[in-house]
């Protein structure tokens, strides 16, 4: 069994949590892990724990500030893909990681491609975009295209939800609750990994005011959030990973696929929003190949 490290990084005041599993033997690089959200905190990478032992690599995850054990309220001017931005860049010089894979995962893709089009970071080997978006104006029709699937008393409490600007109405629960289960995760059972089912403390603020309600209302400070005419230029080999009801439909990972170059992408027949979980053994299969491939 892997051995694990905690500890926190003194960023902006406050502190951010991060989870290291496994040694850095100096001859594979580290897979640094970015969660989604934003607000979703690492907890769901910890599937990915065996890696450490399987292919004998280290990985680090952490909760983004607003998260998790990196838990803060109060404070929605800090909800900036700038403030994540800088604590990515502040993590990896506070842990050394000059070499590194990076995996993205939802927002966390996001942030990944902010990272690489404005920062062009020196010593990333590899990038892994999981289940992400290159522009937010095609995230919010595909998930518009996919409420219109809902039971058509869903779709009104949704259109209603958009309307009044309220989104605590109990038949809009129910119908987010819905659209969520089909096409992003869960419920999970008594079966399910810990790390899925423990109880932790979600950046509700955080999600709101950097994304906005829900998937396919984005009113928050990553509004304008669009990166799609930059992916020409990623000079890293990237991996696109999505599954066939993900909320990161097939068609927004072929946008990414044709446009950055010499990319892979794989697609989760059986996956939602969430390829490690729907398909764990799978998805450790294609990112050992990847990683190695890539070292």
């Amino acid at each position: 069994m892997a051995q694990i490290q905690e500890g926190r990084m003194p960023y902006l005041g406050y502190e951010t949590y991060y989870r290291i599993v496994g040694e850095n033997k100096g001859n594979k690089k580290p897979l640094l892990l970015l969660h989604g959200g934003p607000g979703s905190t690492h907890n769901y990478f910890e599937v990915l724990d065996d890696l450490a032992d399987k292919d004998g690599r280290q990985l680090i995850m952490y909760d983004q500030l607003g998260c998790g054990n990196s838990y803060l309220d109060g404070h929605p001017e800090l909800w900036t893909k700038e403030t994540w931005l800088n604590e990515l860049i502040a993590l990896r010089k506070h842990l050394g990681l000059d070499e590194v894979h990076i995996l993205g995962q939802s927002w966390g893709g996001m942030l990944a491609i902010i990272y690489e089009c404005e920062c062009k970071p020196e010593g990333v080997a590899s990038y892994i975009l999981s289940s992400t978006l290159p522009y937010n104006a095609i995230w919010e029709s595909e998930q518009k295209r996919r409420v219109g699937y809902l039971p058509e008393e869903m779709q009104e409490a949704i259109a209603k939800a958009e309307k009044t600007g309220n989104y605590s109405d109990p038949d809009y629960d129910v119908a987010i609750t819905e659209f969520m289960t089909r096409y992003c995760a869960g419920p999970f059972g008594p079966d399910a990994a810990e790390c899925l089912t423990r109880k932790k403390k979600a950046g509700t603020e955080a999600y709101v005011a950097g994304w906005g309600p829900n998937e396919f209302t984005p009113t928050g400070s990553l509004r304008d959030y669009n990166y799609m005419d930059q992916l020409k230029d990623f000079s890293k080999p990237t991996l696109i990973c999505n599954g066939a009801e993900d909320l990161c439909s097939p068609y927004i990972a072929k946008l990414m696929f044709d446009a950055i170059p010499n990319a892979k992408w794989e697609l989760f027949r059986y996956s939602r929003h969430m390829c490690f979980v729907d398909e764990e053994e799978l998805y450790k299969k294609v990112l050992m190949e990847w990683l190695n491939q890539n070292d």
